[in-house]
């Protein structure tokens, strides 16, 4: 397969995988949010925050005194911020507008990698990080790829 392609397809998830895909996109969301207002607020009063400076405070000063977060991916929450640190830059340059808080059930989505180890996908069942084992549908073709976004269209991730 060439590289920089993108495929797309339904999965075939039991309830226990919904409500842990469920709860990814919501911690991603969360996270978005949190950053959002924090960013506001420092820029709010003169200070020029980032997206390395916001993962730092969390890490340290907030994510330990939510214990529920522990027991969800790491990565969601690395990926919140870059998301939020391109929305950013998007709108100092002028290519879009400000960035706005996210609310849930619209566009639920996230972003998992395997730690900088390539994840492989093909055939009908595939193993992602920290979810486990997950069908398709449909037969995926052999690949590697770096990292998945998974999200939910229509009521179906």
């Amino acid at each position: 397969m060439a590289p920089n392609h993108s495929l797309t397809t339904k999965l075939k998830l039991n309830n226990r995988q919904k409500t842990l895909m469920a709860t990814h996109a919501g911690f991603g969301r969360w996270v978005y949010n949190w950053g959002l207002a924090m960013w506001t607020d420092a820029y709010n009063q003169g200070l020029k925050p980032n997206t390395k400076t916001l993962k730092r405070l969390f890490t340290n000063h907030v994510k330990p005194d939510y214990p529920w977060m522990k027991e969800l991916s790491s990565k969601v929450y690395q990926y919140a911020f870059i998301n939020l640190g391109e929305a950013y830059k998007r709108f100092f340059k002028g290519l879009s507008k400000y960035p706005k808080f996210k609310c849930k059930g619209k566009n639920d989505r996230f972003t998992i990698d395997n730690s900088g180890k390539p994840i492989r996908l093909g055939g009908l069942i595939h193993k992602l990080p920290f979810i486990k084992w997950v069908r398709t549908f449909e037969p995926l073709p052999d690949c590697l790829t770096k990292k998945v976004t998974i999200y939910k269209k229509a009521g179906d991730w």
